[in-house]
């Protein structure tokens, strides 16, 4: 049983005002695992008066002080890589392979590519007399979710720590583990006090506090759009940045050549990791109407091999995070049989001879139309739903036809045709035949955030632009 009851502020473990708590709970086993204390608004404000006074120094500190800072964390991340990983599979229930192979080298790589780029990203330029200068926005705060916790965490932190700001981390109530443990991995790597701070908590009660402190000058948001709609309003009459990275409904464009089965069966094993539980999971399958029914075969078949079960065991999903997002996924899924899809495999209900716990069935639509609401809504879970087209333009329009627009698929084996279809999606993020990149910018269009994420362009999000006039004047005329 894991007791987190203390918040780390100012380079320190600190009791929290209030004496209130929460269970955390395993969605494998819908046991209490732990609790957590809940802060509030004076625990924020304690937070973010550390952050803002050790500010003035960090902000000033070298390029060459900040890498040594990122390595020292990336060590000591290291360290406690079998920490983060165990406590990744109790909190959300994510397979101790994925949580081995994905959910903890995630945050890895965001720590090291900030270092990388670090080392030659250009905070000055010469403009004739005017000399541009880039330098931190101030004090950050950041929200995270539960689904990639770690992920989520380390490509907020690593690009502030790189670019000099200081920061306060609230993460997510529902899986908050691997966040107090990072905490932990900040103050071993002698991160000075108060650029670094954490305030467990949720969103009513640290969310709402962190977003509308007037010593905040940059909110950073991962979540649902309606939470990220609320961040803004609460941010809105400070006038902070707020960068937001939310919701996604993203197509996958799948094209009618040789390699559309394997096309096929790799965009259901892509749907389905993480238990669907991705904001850029390819949720909408486009496939020529003439292929449905060989498509539908390809995907059930795809689908079926996928195992459930216990997150320490060799399944490959486990449960979905909670009770919540449980009912949520079997609404919608008897929602897609109401509206008339076809139900190509899974549908409601526990997988056989899983009576406990937050598990759900890898569930495959066909013949859906994009006016149900499978397609229109976010499901977070492991459901696929499958759309006809009759041409590749109405397949872009189909996958435009979203109030989404964080990521896209295309998958064929015309490169060429790819591409194109590749720049006509409305996304911030497009992927041809699995192609991945940790150094691409990640974030979305319309409803699916602002801001960018990940690599050269989160150090950006960081920064403020000054303009220096006549830095470098042309001499005097004789």
């Amino acid at each position: 049983m894991r007791e987190y009851l203390k918040f780390y502020i100012d380079g320190k473990w600190v009791d929290p005002t209030d004496n209130k708590t929460l269970d955390v709970i395993n969605p494998a086993t819908e046991q209490v695992c732990g609790k957590i204390a809940l802060g509030n608004a004076t625990d924020v404000d304690k937070a973010v008066k550390a952050a803002k006074k050790a500010f003035p120094a960090w902000s000033q500190t070298s390029r060459e002080e900040r890498i040594e800072v990122l390595q020292r964390i990336l060590a000591e991340y290291q360290k406690r890589f079998g920490d983060l990983a165990t406590a990744v599979t109790e909190e959300m229930g994510a397979p101790a392979s994925l949580a081995q192979r994905a959910q903890v080298p995630a945050g890895m790589g965001h720590l090291a590519t900030a270092a990388q780029i670090l080392k030659d990203f250009k905070f000055e330029e010469d403009r004739g007399a005017t000399m541009i200068v880039k330098e931190p926005i101030g004090v950050c705060g950041f929200i995270t979710p539960w689904n990639w916790p770690l992920n989520q965490i380390a490509c907020k932190v690593a690009p502030a720590i790189a670019t000099g700001c200081t920061m306060v981390l609230k993460p997510s109530e529902v899986a908050p583990f691997s966040g107090h443990i990072f905490a932990e991995i900040m103050q071993a790597a002698g991160v000075p006090a108060g650029v670094f701070n954490l305030v467990h908590g949720d969103g009513p009660g640290v969310g709402v506090a962190l977003s509308s402190h007037p010593d905040i000058d940059m909110v950073s948001f991962t979540g649902s759009t309606r939470a990220g709609i609320e961040v803004a309003k609460n941010a809105a009459p400070g006038v902070k940045r707020v960068a937001q990275e939310l919701g996604g409904k993203s197509p996958n464009i799948v094209l009618d050549d040789s390699v559309f089965a394997k096309s096929v069966a790799r965009g259901v094993q892509h749907m389905m990791t993480n238990s669907g539980q991705s904001c850029n999971a390819p949720t909408r399958m486009l496939v020529p109407t003439k292929r449905m029914a060989e498509a539908m075969a390809v995907a059930k078949e795809a689908a079926d091999q996928v195992t459930v079960g216990d997150p320490n065991g060799n399944a490959m999903l486990g449960p979905v995070v909670s009770e919540v997002q449980f009912n949520k996924i079997q609404a919608l899924i008897k929602k897609g049989v109401e509206e008339g899809a076809t139900l190509v495999t899974g549908g409601p209900g526990r997988p056989e001879g899983l009576d406990k716990g937050y598990y759900v069935k890898p569930t495959v639509f066909g013949n859906v139309t994009n006016d149900m609401t499978i397609a229109r809504e976010e499901i977070f879970g492991p459901v696929l739903s499958i759309l006809g087209y009759e041409s590749v333009d109405q397949a872009i329009e189909i996958g435009n036809d979203t109030e989404y627009g964080l990521a896209g698929y295309v998958n064929g084996a015309d490169l060429d045709q790819a591409r194109k279809i590749a720049k006509r999606i409305r996304a911030g993020q497009v992927s041809i035949n699995g192609g991945s990149d940790m150094t691409a910018p990640f974030g979305g269009y319309k409803k699916s955030g602002n801001g960018r994420e990940w690599g050269d362009f989160a150090f950006h999000e960081f920064l403020e632009t000054k303009a220096i006039l006549g830095y470098a004047p042309k001499e005097a005329a004789e």
